[in-house]
C-alpha cells in the first residue's frame, strides 16, 4: 500500500466513525491526533510488508510499544480497529 493510499485509508476510517482525529504524515509514519485536545493518540509506522504497520501509543512523553509484549504489528484495518476500541490510546485525548 502506498503512503498516500494509507493516509486516505486512515482518514476514511475516521470519517466513517464520525471524525475527531486528524492524521499527519511525519518522518516514517502517520501520527493520529485528537482534534478536540490536540493530544497524540497513536502512531502507525509502515513495515514495508503490504499494509502492515507498527502501532505505538503516546505515554505523555514519547511513543512507546502499544502491547504488553512489545510493539504490535497489524494490517492497517486491524490496527485502526485496535486503536479505536482500546481505551488506553484515548487517555490523553
Amino acid at each position: 500500500m502506498s503512503g498516500d493510499a494509507m493516509l486516505e485509508c486512515i482518514e476514511a476510517f475516521d470519517r466513517a466513525r464520525g471524525g475527531g482525529v486528524s492524521v499527519r504524515k511525519v518522518a516514517r509514519g502517520y501520527t493520529l491526533v485528537s482534534e478536540r485536545t490536540g493530544a497524540p493518540v497513536a502512531r502507525f509506522r509502515p513495515t514495508g510488508d503490504n499494509d502492515k504497520v507498527q502501532v505505538l501509543w503516546w505515554n505523555g512523553e514519547r511513543w512507546r510499544a502499544s502491547g504488553p509484549f512489545g510493539i504490535m504489528t497489524l494490517p492497517l484495518d486491524r490496527a485502526l480497529d485496535y486503536v479505536a476500541n482500546e481505551p488506553n490510546f484515548w487517555i490523553h485525548a
